[in-house]
């Protein structure tokens, strides 16, 4: 495979050859939003639900999109086909643009799409995720929406810096409020018995979520969404994580304290394979 091709500008280029102004308020100020969707077998799993979902960040920041839906669906497929890639992961992002001053009144922008793919990184963790409850907290919807995939995602990578520096695998945020949250990039799941619970909110409702909650009835677990303390985390027989550039992923340990019996829990096996299944079934 040659060098990767990037969509920028409104052309497809090398993207050694991808260019942005320093003056996009993206890069000023973090003002845009962004999408990530994965190519199994040259399909996009769930693309519609990934589109719309961009298309509400938009609407809610009040930037007008650049594209339609429908061009930018074509325009997600073309960059699939033009990388070559079987198993991708697809990143497309729009830009507030810029107005020719590093101020940050947007009037006079005019948004800017960016599409990019990389192969598919299996982040399968075959013995689990060490796991750490961090001091920073994810902001609330009173702050900044975390249903809004904004390019602003300093919280995150600062959560990610302390359960590192801890010595932990990936770290638990909680909401202002000392809920259960989300991982930096990923949706939490805790199981006892054979129920799911996951947290109702101040979180981005992920789109494997979703396809998560979806097929777990059929599998004889119920899902619910509701508020998780830490004691439900410590007591749980299982947590897994889910993301798009993931999957899921177990939890076998968090603050120090085994969940279950340490390893990779039967529910989390049948779910994971389920959802490997809906990769292949939408190819």
């Amino acid at each position: 495979m040659g060098e990767p091709i990037v969509y920028v500008n409104n052309t497809f280029v090398p993207e050694s050859e991808a260019r942005i102004s320093v003056m996009d308020h993206a890069f000023l100020y973090g003002d845009g939003v962004f999408d990530t969707a994965v190519a199994w077998n040259k399909h996009v799993f769930e693309l519609d639900a990934h589109v719309d979902r961009f298309f509400r960040s938009m609407a809610a920041i009040a930037m007008e999109s650049p594209v339609t839906r429908g061009q930018l669906k074509d325009l997600i497929l073309e960059a699939l086909q033009r990388s070559e890639l079987d198993n991708a992961y697809i990143k497309w992002i729009g830009t507030r643009g810029s107005n020719g001053t590093p101020l940050m009144d947007p009037t006079g922008c005019v948004a800017n799409l960016v599409i990019l793919t990389r192969p598919y990184m299996d982040r399968d963790a075959p013995n689990g995720l060490r796991v750490k409850t961090v001091a920073v907290r994810r902001p609330s919807g009173h702050v900044l929406d975390p249903q809004i995939k904004s390019l602003n995602y300093l919280n995150l990578v600062l959560a990610k810096i302390e359960a590192k520096a801890a010595g932990a695998d990936q770290a638990l945020m909680l909401d202002v409020s000392g809920r259960v949250c989300e991982a930096p990039g990923f949706n939490v799941f805790v199981v006892n018995s054979n129920a799911l619970r996951t947290p109702a909110r101040d979180i981005l409702r992920g789109i494997t979520r979703e396809a998560v909650m979806g097929f777990a009835p059929q599998l004889g677990y119920s899902a619910q969404q509701c508020d998780l303390e830490l004691y439900d985390a410590y007591t749980a027989d299982e947590i897994f994580l889910t993301s798009t550039a993931g999957g899921l992923i177990p939890v076998v340990e968090l603050d120090g304290r085994r969940i279950g019996d340490g390893k990779p829990g039967p529910i989390y096996r049948k779910l994971a394979g389920a959802y490997r299944d809906a990769l292949n079934s939408s190819s």
